[in-house]
């Protein structure tokens, strides 16, 4: 027997089986499958619904959407109309600009020849190609297009505009193109051609959605093979990112106003089979408002998604039938135990993965809406913007047994593995603020009522550097004056000056960080150390990342270990444990692809504890990252900590997008989420227990506001005064460049909290020094020595700074 013939065979028992078994059967296995593949996530996509047209070469018996030119009416939306509603859906919150238009109308209708030839086009898909870029750049909403049966060529234009587009397969059955059937006098409803239009969106790597309507006179078996259709299509090329089942609702005026609606059995029955067919992973969505008070059922039958909801437009195709409101459909979601979470209209697989599904033209706005899992962003938060004060929205929903277990495992001090970790980092709702409670009675537990900070000031003794780290804007090359800043290089003098002014205002830490600047040796940083020494004794001094390390051992030729011995001979007390970013190379090959590697990182930081040095440990996140890798992450921090114990502190420094070269450039997501943000805290209190026992916030990038939300959820530190702030404020962070030690304890007591000035080592200071610091005077103004120039004999193209002792 030929392959093919078995196959049919199989297929043919599996159609069979599926028409002969119980509903309630095919709905628990097909909800089981979908829980399998999505868990308790709900998802829709926050659209506005932009009809370009409504004309259509199609006469649809069930359609009211495609119309005849109307005298005195214009065939499309001008570019003012189109523009108003993006712009509402922008003020509403919404991502999606979902255009849809009937099928090359020009083909049949003269009106809409000669409006488009006014327009400047000589096609409907041209025009559309205009708006949806017009959307895009005006507004950022990301448009989906259902433009019809399509070209290869047409569809690669319009990927070059929109993220993602759809046509619904609708039925495999020719019958219905027959006189008498649904899509008599439809060219465009050939089946054929229809499955042609989906297999080229799989060539060209659109991510696409299509679906079955029920109800229009095929048959259950008709579906299956619809269906399967669809499931060969995605088995192929990967890329049906979606599957609706519509539901037929009848309407006047129409061929088929009088023919009879397909039960909510026969949808439940529809959509089960489709989970049952398509599998878990797939998202397969029922338009809750074609299922009026009854569409929370459909969620028992295997539905994932909810679809387009739309807080500004209506269904123009079924006008008859009004979205739900948001908070019912929230309620209802909550009420059959699902997690009602937005999403974009490309689904999150595909939103992280933008080189192979998006034209370059789409990625930066993908990346705008996105956050780490590929979700929506919940609002227009981003770190170092002013955050407002917030009110936690109740959830209905119990705690996820499998989070709670987590969380169990890491408060009783188990070691968390990888997978546990990311699952922390997907928490939601109820889940979200279960992690961060249960971080902060972790926090009581190990470090007590108290909330701790240090009175320092950081001195960024160059920002020129020879590296190229994307999401740097701080640092600056040879001709970079364009970007914020011009170039500097301090005299010692000034670093010296700066050090004596901040123990006069009552600080106990200088932390000296600057670029890898091309002509700084191992000396530089020995003859930094020694300076601040000399002039103020007293002072700590934390300075020196390990990538400084790293060099400026290299420029001498020393072991990095030989080079840490010399740092401690002339003073160094303790490392900031920056330049870590993301320890995981598949994400510094991309931010930071000539920096030091995971290992070396590793390597440098272990070397420093094994010669005496407490270091901090931070992380740099929300730029191109995912929960995957800040498990990876972390587990690198907790393992080297269990074997030197040498990390005093863990500091997330959420990413800021503003003004650094990969935001600018639209590489980036713009920062975490504040929800990441409050997870970081809380996850790193949980997965780094009882190794790591401080936990601190950066008001820099998080704000007031932001940091007293992450000392509620597990943070025990607020981190220095500064004193000085450049690198955060370089990346655009609007914060301050200085909180001083009044602010800091006002801040701590707002939040029922008791401030404790501490030294570097987290031990005390005396009153003397905490009452110069309450008092201090306004700071002077700072000298930014501007570099000396000078031509390289070898290369007289270019120019280099040299560092003036």
């Amino acid at each position: 027997m030929a392959v093919t013939e078995r196959i049919g065979e199989v297929e043919h028992a599996r159609t069979a089986e599926l028409l002969a078994m119980p509903l309630a059967e095919l709905m628990a296995q097909a909800a089981a499958l979908r829980d399998e593949g999505h868990g308790w996530v709900q998802s829709w996509s926050r659209k506005i619904f932009i009809p370009l047209t409504q004309l259509c070469r199609n006469l649809c018996h069930y359609c009211t959407f495609s119309q005849p030119p109307r005298p005195g009416e214009n065939a499309y939306m001008t570019r003012e109309e189109v523009l108003a509603v993006a712009r509402a859906g922008k003020a509403a919150g919404c991502t999606e600009a979902l255009f849809t238009l009937g099928d090359k109308p020009e083909l049949r209708f003269a009106a809409a020849r000669e409006e488009l030839a006014r327009l400047g086009h000589d096609s409907t898909l041209s025009y559309l190609a205009e708006m949806a870029a017009l959307v895009r750049d005006e507004t950022g909403l990301l448009p989906h297009i259902n433009a019809g049966v399509m070209t290869r060529e047409e569809m690669a234009r319009l990927r070059r505009v929109s993220v993602s587009q759809g046509l619904m397969l609708e039925s495999v059955s020719d019958r219905l193109c027959r006189k008498g059937g649904a899509h008599y006098r439809s060219p465009d409803k050939e089946p054929a051609a229809r499955l042609e239009t989906i297999r080229l969106a799989g060539e060209l790597a659109i991510p696409f959605t299509t679906g079955i309507l029920i109800g229009i006179g095929e048959t259950r078996e008709e579906r299956i093979e619809a269906l399967e259709a669809i499931r060969d299509l995605q088995d192929g090329y990967g890329h049906i990112q979606e599957v609706i089942v519509q539901n037929f609702r009848a309407k006047e005026r129409t061929v088929m106003a009088n023919a009879p609606e397909p039960d909510m059995d026969d949808l439940l029955w529809t959509i089960a089979v489709a989970r049952l067919i398509l599998g878990p992973e797939m998202n397969i969505q029922a338009p809750p408002n074609l299922s009026a008070a009854d569409f929370p059922r459909l969620m028992a039958a295997g539905i994932n998604d909810w679809g387009g909801v739309s807080p500004v437009t209506p269904d123009h195709v079924n006008p008859e039938a009004p979205w739900p409101a948001v908070e019912r459909l929230r309620a209802a979601t909550e009420g059959e135990g699902r997690m009602l979470v937005a999403r974009l209209p490309v689904y999150p697989a595909y939103a992280q993965d933008n080189e192979r599904w998006q034209d370059q033209a789409m990625v930066r706005h993908v990346l705008a809406h996105a956050d780490a899992m590929g979700f929506a962003r919940e609002d227009d938060w981003s770190p170092g913007i002013a955050l407002e004060p917030r009110v936690t929205r109740p959830s209905a929903l119990p705690v996820d047994p499998a989070i709670a277990a987590i969380v169990d495992r890491a408060m009783a001090g188990a070691l968390l593995e990888e997978a546990e970790i990311e699952a922390l980092f997907t928490a939601r709702e109820t889940d979200l603020e279960h992690v961060c409670a249960s971080a902060d009675a972790l926090r009581m537990q190990e470090m007590g009522d108290t909330i701790s900070y240090v009175v320092n000031r950081n001195i960024n003794y160059t920002n020129i550097c020879a590296y190229k780290c994307s999401f740097c804007a701080f640092s600056k090359g040879d001709k970079a004056e364009a970007l914020r800043g011009k170039p500097y290089d301090l005299d010692l003098e000034e670093v010296v000056r700066r050090t004596r002014e901040a123990w006069e205002r009552g600080g106990t830490e200088v932390c000296l960080q600057g670029g890898i600047h091309p002509h700084y040796t191992g000396d530089t940083y020995l003859n930094l150390a020694r300076a601040v020494k000399a002039a103020v004794p007293e002072m700590h001094i934390h300075a020196f990342s390990p990538l400084e390390v790293w060099q400026g051992a290299a420029t001498l030729g020393l072991p990095v270990e030989d080079f840490l011995r010399r740092l401690k001979a002339v003073g160094l007390d303790t490392l900031p444990g920056t330049a870590a970013e993301i320890l995981d190379d598949e994400v510094r090959a991309i931010i930071c692809p000539d920096k030091l590697d995971t290992a070396q990182w590793l390597e440098v930081i272990e070397t420093a504890h094994r010669v005496g040095f407490a270091t901090t440990a931070t992380i740099m996140f929300g730029h191109v990252d995912t929960p995957r890798h800040w498990a990876r992450h972390l587990i690198h921090i907790r393992d080297l900590q269990r074997r030197t114990g040498g990390f005093t502190e863990f500091v997330p420094l959420p990413f800021v997008h503003m003004e650094a070269p990969m935001g600018v450039r639209g590489q980036s997501r713009h920062g975490p989420t504040f929800r990441e943000v409050r997870l970081m805290h809380a996850v790193a209190r949980l997965a780094l227990h009882p190794h790591i026992r401080s936990i601190q916030t950066s008001w820099v990038k998080l704000g007031p506001e932001g940091g007293k939300a992450c000392l509620e959820g597990g943070a025990n530190d607020l981190g220095g005064t500064l004193m000085n702030e450049s690198i955060s404020r370089a990346a655009g962070t609007q914060h301050g460049q200085e909180m001083p030690p009044a602010a800091m304890e006002a801040l701590i007591r707002s939040i029922d909290r008791t401030p404790r000035q501490r030294s570097t080592a987290y031990g005390g200071v005396s009153a003397d020094i905490h009452a110069r610091g309450m008092t201090a005077a306004e700071l002077t103004p700072m000298v930014l020595t501007p570099p000396r120039k000078r031509r390289r004999e070898a290369d007289t193209n270019q120019e280099r700074f040299e560092y003036a002792e």
